[in-house]
């Protein structure tokens, strides 16, 4: 039922600004309708003068097409309006979710019970605020002390909370998401009227947006077209009026004819469609949860042929966890669990939990009543790179290989060469391994594995067909990479990689003719961002990362590229389509027209009347009546985009050409004779 509201009142705004784009500065901005325009202007204007004996043709006649070429301006008008209205129900769903809220703006960092109330309004860049559980994150900002689970449905309509912490790649928080549990302070990085909120407002509210290059060139073709059209049926004026007189019979073309001829042989098609199809691809792209920047990076992901992506919470979860205990001779991997979790029972990290799960799952290892225990935890650091637990005379350490082997050594115990050659053995398969050891000795390795994201390496196989290469890009060292790579599925893979090696490959492959697209979500991923041709920044990333790139995924999946691309794809595959469909129409409308306008002056050129049509004004009404029907028959394809097939861009042409092509060809024929024959049969003409 909401749904159908939804539609109704979608439906209705856009009727109402078909007539409210009526105005001459409205129509100025699309040159291709401003001749319909002007012609149903002077039709009106000759209908009127028609009733003071000036007159080319019957009052009725007259009436007739200036009524359709009217109703010609506002299909055109109707289908950039329907365009433009689902993104103003998109922005009007978010303004909404925007509200005013009391902000609790610190005096000071010492004292969080010390803090002014102000409006989120009054907010200014830099200001650092404490938002508790249950209350409404004020402004955009960056998480710079805690760690607390957000609720970013308002945002991007998952209901599943996320963590937001300080620190790393998860500290952005976005105004209008809501805490659910624990506390942050924030330091506010935008100003009012500048957040993420109020930019995906603008952006989705297709009235905002901006013409593409692209689209620019194409508008410059249909002008150019329009124009030499123009030029011709002006000259029929006179050609007609001499030829009749040289050739002793039949009369002048009437100016009510030259105007209807000039609408019908104009591009007037693809020219009424062109802006909802353009508006339309933006909000298939909002639609699927990605907030584009501008039209242009759309129209880029069309062409990209290569994509550059992070490992770490892009391609993988993004924290490793355990996927093995491998303990040394003489010990049971159960024993080497059960040290394991014991050592990890205090450790929050997701590797330590990912270790207590693991132990769990493996032996059914439950967890112990540490009161009982008396049990001395010791918490991992970055001097020491070692945790573990001491109780009843037992020394529990795990931890890095280096750490724990000097700590075995130091204790008087022995560090066996068989636990390297397990570590080695991990590293080369890309993992991380963890050594434990118990009362100075080394029980085994624990393999700390990053896991791949569920689908990835389908998505990327999909990536292939495309004809899309993928690279990933890590810190890792170039064995671990490796591994990663092979079972994610990329192409390739830059190891060790640093913000200037990343920013240097792009360039690469941009100067060998490449369209780059890179994801990312770190601050370290922002000058890559920024140089890449599509650039699409992880939403739960750094401010800095979403600031560089030119779209935001709210869904933060790394492979929704490839929805991107395919969206940029179809938005490119409809202009086409729709364009040969229009300039199909257009041939096949002057050998229809022409020849019926000139037989009586001509009588050779009935020979061309194939279609036995009535009359001139038959075949004129007619043509003019199916050049606006056309026009709102396309509107759902212009809305909803050419269906995308993964095939290579001469075998879509081929496609388009024999579809669209010989479609536009044939549907003016047959239309107009079946109109024709209505209007004769009505005697209407």
């Amino acid at each position: 039922m909401e749904n159908k509201s939804f539609n109704k009142n979608i439906f209705v705004d856009s009727l109402k600004q078909s007539f409210v784009k009526l105005a001459p500065g409205v129509q100025v901005k699309n040159p291709v309708m401003l001749v319909v325009y002007i012609g149903a202007v002077m039709t009106t204007a000759l209908y009127i003068l028609s009733f003071a004996g000036i007159r080319d043709e019957r009052s009725g006649y007259i009436l007739a097409v200036a009524l359709i070429l009217w109703f010609t301006v506002l299909f055109a008008n109707f289908a950039e309006a329907i365009a433009e209205g689902r993104g103003r129900a998109q922005a009007e769903t978010l303004r909404k979710a925007r509200k005013d809220v009391k902000a609790k703006k610190l005096k000071s960092l010492d004292n969080v019970n010390e803090y002014d109330e102000v409006l989120s309004a009054d907010l200014r860049k830099g200001d650092i605020v404490y938002v508790e559980a249950g209350e409404q994150v004020p402004m955009d900002g960056e998480v710079i002390e805690g760690a607390a689970s957000v609720d970013e449905s308002a945002i991007t309509g998952e209901s599943a909370p996320v963590i937001r912490e300080s620190g790393g790649d998860r500290s952005a928080v976005t105004g209008g998401t809501t805490l659910v549990s624990d506390w942050l302070i924030i330091r506010v990085t935008a100003e009012a009227g500048e957040s993420f909120l109020d930019k995906m407002i603008s952006m989705v509210e297709g009235a905002s947006r901006k013409k593409t290059p692209n689209e620019i060139a194409l508008q410059i073709l249909l002008v150019t077209l329009t124009i030499i059209f123009l030029i011709v049926t002006v000259t029929l004026l006179p050609f007609s009026g001499f030829a009749s007189i040289q050739a002793g019979m039949g009369t002048a073309i009437s100016v009510t004819n030259v105007i209807a001829l000039l609408v019908c042989l104009s591009p007037t098609t693809i020219g009424a469609l062109l802006s909802s199809i353009g508006i339309a691809g933006m909000s298939r792209l909002n639609q699927a949860n990605v907030l584009a920047m501008s039209g242009r990076a759309i129209e880029a992901a069309g062409d990209v042929d290569v994509l550059l992506l992070d490992k770490t919470g892009t391609i993988t979860l993004g924290n490793r966890q355990a996927s093995e205990f491998l303990p040394v001779s003489g010990v049971t991997e159960r024993e080497l669990a059960d040290a394991a979790q014991l050592s990890s029972l205090a450790d929050e990290t997701a590797e330590g939990r990912s270790i207590v799960v693991l132990a769990k799952d493996r032996f059914g290892i439950r967890g112990r009543e540490l009161s009982k225990l008396n049990a001395n935890f010791v918490e991992f650091s970055a001097k020491t790179r070692m945790s573990g637990v001491d109780y009843r005379d037992v020394e529990i350490r795990k931890g890095a290989v280096d750490a724990v082997k000097d700590f075995v050594l130091e204790k008087g115990g022995v560090y066996p060469d068989e636990c390297q050659q397990i570590v080695s053995h991990v590293a080369g398969a890309g993992g991380t391994p963890l050594v434990v050891a118990k009362n100075n000795k080394v029980l085994g390795v624990i393999y700390l594995k990053d896991i791949v994201k569920n689908g990835v390496r389908e998505r990327f196989e999909d990536l292939r067909k495309m004809g899309i290469r993928t690279i990933m890009i890590t810190g890792d060292n170039p064995m671990t990479a490796a591994a990663i790579a092979a079972e994610a599925g990329v192409d390739d893979f830059l190891a060790e990689a640093v913000p200037e090696t990343k920013l240097k490959l792009i360039r690469d492959y941009q100067a060998n003719g490449h369209m780059v697209a890179m994801t990312g979500d770190g601050t370290n991923d922002a000058p890559a961002l920024a140089q890449a041709d599509v650039a699409v920044a992880m939403n739960s990333g750094t401010q800095a990362a979403k600031e560089a790139g030119n779209m935001v995924d709210l869904d933060s999946s790394p492979t929704k590229l490839i929805d991107i691309v395919r969206i940029g794809k179809q938005l490119l595959m409809t202009r086409g389509a729709l364009t040969t469909f229009s300039v199909a129409n257009d041939v096949a409308k002057y050998f229809a027209i022409v020849p019926v306008l000139f037989f009586r002056i001509y009588p050779q050129l009935a020979a061309l009347n194939f279609m036995r049509l009535t009359s001139s004004t038959s075949t004129i009404l007619s043509a003019v009546i199916y050049n606006a029907l056309i026009i709102i028959a396309l509107i759902p394809l212009a809305l909803k985009g050419v269906k995308y097939c993964e095939l290579p861009a001469g075998k879509l042409l081929k496609r388009n050409m024999l579809i669209y092509g010989l479609g536009g060809i044939f549907a003016p024929f047959i239309a107009i004779k079946f109109i024709d024959m209505i209007l004769t049969a009505c005697g209407l003409v």
